[in-house]
């Protein structure tokens, strides 16, 4: 993948991202953000350079993200990701350094990112972006995204209690066919590649109802996502995590109950972000929370 674009002052090409590439990327992915949020009045996505280095490094070195850099002069001016671990891919985190913004990088490295779903044959393409974010939004707009619903970003300090009568437990590889036929049921899709990492890393929880699994998460945080029969499920999910790994967790503004069973419970909302899709999207059949790509 090369292609370049004319840029104020030199040409920007785009290139595959490379694990070398993580302490440049991250250091832009933490400016691009805190200053858009700065801007707007918001807090920043990732608490520091290290962190969002932490987050960069592992995308890049996961052999099911597709990583995108654009390089300027020599120099590393931005990058995005395509997470291609299941049949519908999510895009982001997409970055340009704020030096090098509105000369038509970050159009190029979605470009990029489609061009990638294209000749993998995916089917669908997603992502979640800020709603305050107008030029963002109308960027992805341009380029035949679909605006699905608002999601809400909720945080505040975890619950890290047990519901009776949905009794909660870690997830073992014997659950993992269960918590995919339910992902199926919900989404249309499975996200078992998701699911499997979840897995290896020790974070996916199950809900059990009448001796079967009613929900699943694969964490309850802004890259995890869960999915469940009903509200009662995914209360016992949200209710049962210690920790909301990254900057809280993510839940359709249009599930209203959950929404205030949440907030009547302490948790507060940080900001709103707008799914948008291209191509195949089926509307949820379920309680879901998704993950920031989708």
């Amino acid at each position: 993948m090369s292609t370049t674009v004319r840029a104020t002052t030199a040409e920007v090409t785009v290139r595959l991202g490379n694990r070398e590439d993580a302490e440049a990327c991250g250091r832009i992915c933490y400016q691009a953000f805190a200053t858009l949020a700065e801007q707007h009045g918001f807090p920043p996505d990732f608490p520091s350079v290290e962190a969002a280095s932490e987050v960069v490094g592992m995308l890049l070195s996961h052999p099911g993200f597709h990583a995108a850099v654009a390089e300027q002069d020599g120099q590393i001016v931005g990058s995005n990701f395509l997470d291609e671990r299941g049949p519908i891919a999510g895009i982001g985190p997409i970055t340009v350094d704020p030096q090098a913004q509105n000369a038509g990088i970050g159009r190029q490295l979605m470009l990029a990112a489609l061009a990638r779903a294209h000749e993998q044959n995916l089917p669908g393409v997603r992502l979640l972006q800020a709603a305050y974010h107008n030029r963002s939004l109308s960027l992805y707009a341009k380029l035949g995204f679909q605006v699905r619903e608002p999601i809400l970003n909720l945080d505040g300090q975890p619950l890290a209690t047990q519901l009776s009568d949905y009794p909660v437990r870690a997830a073992s590889e014997a659950d993992a066919d269960a918590c995919n036929r339910l992902c199926r049921a919900v989404h249309g899709h499975d996200r078992a590649g998701e699911l499997t990492d979840a897995l290896a890393q020790e974070t996916a929880r199950v809900v059990e109802r009448d001796g079967r699994i009613t929900g699943y998460t694969t964490g309850i945080g802004f890259f995890n996502h869960a999915v469940a029969e009903s509200n009662d499920d995914l209360k016992a999910l949200i209710a049962d995590a210690t920790n909301h790994t990254g900057a809280g967790f993510l839940l359709p503004a249009r599930n209203t109950p959950l929404v205030g069973w949440c907030l009547e419970r302490g948790l507060r909302l940080r900001m709103v972000t707008t799914l948008m899709t291209i191509g195949l999207y089926n509307e949820p059949q379920g309680a879901y929370l998704p993950s920031i790509a989708y």
